[in-house]
């Protein structure tokens, strides 16, 4: 690609960048679009819709920055979350890392690159039609005592890179034993992190206020009990109950049965979607005024009617699944089933021969699973990681999630359930990636003036015109690649969300996963083997030749790599502010409807979609380092509007709705290990091809002690992200025997973990209907 393409492609992006911030500025201060820019302060009610005009709202205005910038880690802490921490960590050890490299790369390596004859020299009078690849390792001559100084930069910035995930991790593992030790004096946790008092002392003395006021969390008390095996004529809750009060008769609390209500929470979500439509006919002026002439008089009375009997029914169906927490006699259970069939219009003389086979066989089915809740944390932690039974099937434990993370949907009843449903999500990724290839080709064929007037003869005269192709081969591929990998993040979130996963957080964190190696593959991998599915397979097949391939393949797409980097990282991360997709949705709704007064709904952010994304940018630039310096700039530039645009939006947009307590550092740390086995296996192939075999030697014992640092890193802070020293627990636990509010806190445990669909709904105006008994004393 010549170095024409890449500037057109940095212009276009530019230029919509300028657009994005522009248009931020002055919309952000625009009442009627409060909801799309700011929507966490006005949920909080740190700000309030200003009617008057002002001619300063239509001036665009850069006021937003220093509020960003001024943000500090430990208010995103308190207000974000530990997530919101590890992913500006994320993006600020990324620019520490390509600060460095840069340096390198730009003042070192570029110009040995540029001094080398191996392809062409660089003709400085004509710099636009160079070719990218003069500025590439490809360049340098072979034998050429240089490339001694890419071998020692290859060194240099592992050892600094590992350096820096060390310290990143020890302060990780400092936050996470600070949200749950409150107390804990500076000398006991300076021996557990030995090496770091530097960070320490800065993260205690901001944090140590903040963990004071902290309360116990009920998911620190609890566990997820599945595969709960029930006895012959008795239920699944005497079966908790009974191995509980046997085997933990000093530690068991209480215990809340996970029951299906599928269809007591679809009745709900069809009255909340009839509610909000009775609201619009209501407010609607035109609406009123036909009203008044009588000519809706019936559709809104239709409505209502229909709305009332909606939310009689879904109190029926919590009522009978609630009546199934205990045992239920065959005359109550008639009673309640007369109830619901009449509501649906049914009589009696078909009643019999339907009562238990239809009715409470479906509807009142337990999912063999319970939330069991313990006295202390330390009892919960010690049951969690015990096999409880003799068959490993039954009485699987897991951590609870907390009440709010929960996923209700779906819970597997089954062990085997459970591993069919992960082995077709296996297969349902592999079709995807295989299907993704499709765009990946088309895009590579775009890259290729040649390939492309092959294909499509009539347009070789519209090609000749140099702007048009440097549209093509320099902004369109990227551009087509990036709105393709704009649908997986949703796909592998549905496909997370039934393997099994019982709470929202674990599901992001396997669509995390899902989407990064995804990326990696396709984008990465599928791009720079161009060819058939079977030759790229054909290359891992044979691992002695991975590293030559590599090296002759890499280096050739550098040019590809920072056309993505400009599209996929500055202008998406730019129009982040702008927020598309909600700023069109509230124009439609401006257009379309009339306002109402529904509860703002404020995002969070989908870190299964932004952490592959700066991830993959961190793998380009350590695995392109020495390869390419070239593309160092273009991702300080995006990492730095990540960093300043990401504050503003926790700011003003994302609240967390769920904490995993920083568990996704650990993907973090996997993907930089990843990225530097990955540029040193490039290294041994790039010196063998330049016939300097003795630098390949050298190489070798480079990803060896990387593996080896990797191993140490997991045993030493890896156990901290799984769970909690005992240490730590009992500590925290002999604290509270000392707090009065702890039997409060117990008490309301017992109902924590309530299915939400079967708390107490009201939307008609019968305030007295939700407290009403659905069944009198006499009818039981």
């Amino acid at each position: 690609m010549l170095v024409s393409a890449i500037l057109t492609s940095v212009g276009i992006n530019s230029a919509l960048c300028v657009l994005f911030f522009v248009l931020y500025s002055i919309l952000k201060k625009q009442p009627g679009y409060y909801e799309v820019f700011i929507p966490r302060l006005l949920a909080e009610g740190n700000s309030k819709r200003r009617s008057r005009f002002n001619l300063e709202r239509l001036i665009p205005s850069t006021g937003w920055l220093p509020k960003a910038w001024k943000l500090s880690e430990e208010e995103m802490l308190s207000s974000s979350g530990l997530d919101a921490v590890v992913y500006m960590r994320t993006i600020t050890f990324c620019l520490k890392v390509f600060s460095f490299a840069g340096i390198i790369g730009i003042f070192i390596l570029l110009p040995v690159n540029c001094s080398g004859t191996e392809l062409h020299q660089i003709d400085f009078a004509d710099l636009y039609s160079n070719s990218l690849d003069v500025f590439t390792i490809s360049n340098i001559n072979l034998g050429s005592k240089w490339l001694w100084i890419h071998f020692s930069s290859v060194y240099a910035i592992t050892i600094f890179t590992c350096y820096l995930l060390y310290r990143v991790s020890s302060i990780l593992c400092s936050y996470r034993l600070l949200s749950i030790l409150i107390l804990a004096e500076f000398d006991h946790l300076q021996s557990l992190f030995p090496g770091t008092v530097t960070e320490y002392n800065y993260i205690s003395s901001k944090r140590i206020a903040y963990f004071y006021s902290s309360r116990p969390q009920p998911h620190q008390f609890t566990i997820l009990v599945r595969n709960i095996p029930a006895s012959a004529g008795g239920s699944v809750s005497d079966s908790v109950e009974s191995f509980f009060t046997e085997y933990y008769p000093t530690t068991y609390l209480s215990h809340i049965i996970v029951r299906r209500t599928s269809k007591v929470q679809s009745l709900i979500n069809d009255a909340k979607q009839l509610y909000k439509r009775l609201l619009h006919l209501q407010s609607e002026p035109s609406e009123q005024k036909c009203k008044q002439a009588g000519l809706f008089g019936q559709k809104v009375d239709h409505y209502g009617k229909r709305f009332e009997d909606l939310e009689q029914n879904a109190r029926l169906e919590q009522s009978e699944v609630s009546l199934a927490k205990s045992t239920i006699t065959e005359t109550y259970q008639y009673t309640i089933f007369l109830k619901y069939f009449k509501s649906h219009g049914g009589s009696n003389c078909t009643l019999n021969g339907m009562f238990h086979n239809k009715f409470f066989t479906h509807h009142l089915q337990d999912t063999h699973a319970a939330f069991v809740s313990f006295k202390t944390r330390y009892d919960a932690s010690t049951v969690f990681h015990m096999q409880q039974s003799i068959n490993p099937t039954h009485w699987l434990t897991e951590e609870a999630p907390q009440p709010n993370d929960v996923f209700w949907p779906f819970f597997s009843s089954s062990f085997m359930g459970r591993w069919i449903s992960k082995l077709a999500v296996v297969v349902a990724c592999i079709l995807l990636t295989i299907l993704f290839l499709i765009p990946v080709v088309v895009v590579q064929g775009l890259t290729n003036l040649s390939q492309l007037e092959v294909w499509f003869p009539f347009l070789k005269s519209i090609l000749t015109i140099a702007f048009v192709s440097q549209i093509v081969t320099g902004y369109l591929p990227s551009l087509i690649l990036m709105l393709f990998l704009k649908i997986v993040p949703p796909i592998m979130e549905f496909l997370s969300s039934i393997q099994g996963y019982i709470s929202h957080s674990e599901i992001e964190r396997s669509a995390c996963n899902k989407v990064l190696w995804f990326t990696i593959w396709n984008i990465f991998f599928a791009t720079v083997f161009s060819g058939s599915v079977l030759y790229r397979i054909s290359i891992f097949l044979d691992p002695k030749n991975i590293p030559s391939k590599l090296a002759a393949v890499v280096p050739a797409q550098a040019s590809f790599f920072i056309a993505y980097v400009v599209t996929s990282g500055w202008t998406s991360t730019a129009s982040e502010l702008v927020r598309i997709i909600p700023l069109i949705c509230s124009l439609m709704t401006k257009c379309c409807a009339a306002s109402t007064d529904d509860e703002i709904e404020v995002p969070s952010i989908p870190y299964h979609r932004d952490i592959p994304r700066v991830l993959f940018f961190g793998l380009l630039g350590i695995a392109y380092f020495f390869l390419a310096p070239v593309i160092l700039p273009f991702l300080l530039v995006y990492f730095c509007l990540a960093y300043i645009i990401f504050r503003n939006q926790f700011i003003n947009v994302y609240a967390p709705k769920y904490e995993t307590a920083g568990k996704f550092w650990p993907i973090v740390h996997n993907l930089v290990i990843f990225s530097l086995v990955l540029m040193h296996v490039i290294a041994v192939g790039i010196f063998s091809l330049k016939k300097l075999p003795l630098a390949s030697t050298l190489i070798l014992p480079l990803p060896v002690l990387t593996l080896l640092f990797n191993e140490y890193c997991r045993k030493r802070f890896l156990p901290v992200f799984k769970a909690y020293p005992a240490e730590i627990l009992i500590k925290k636990d002999r604290e509270d025997q000392n707090d009065a509010t702890m039997s409060e806190f117990f008490d309301k445990l017992v109902t924590t973990y309530q299915d939400p669909a079967l708390m107490p709904i009201q939307y008609c105006a019968d305030s007295d209907s939700l407290n009403r008994p659905l069944l009198s004393s006499a009818e039981m």
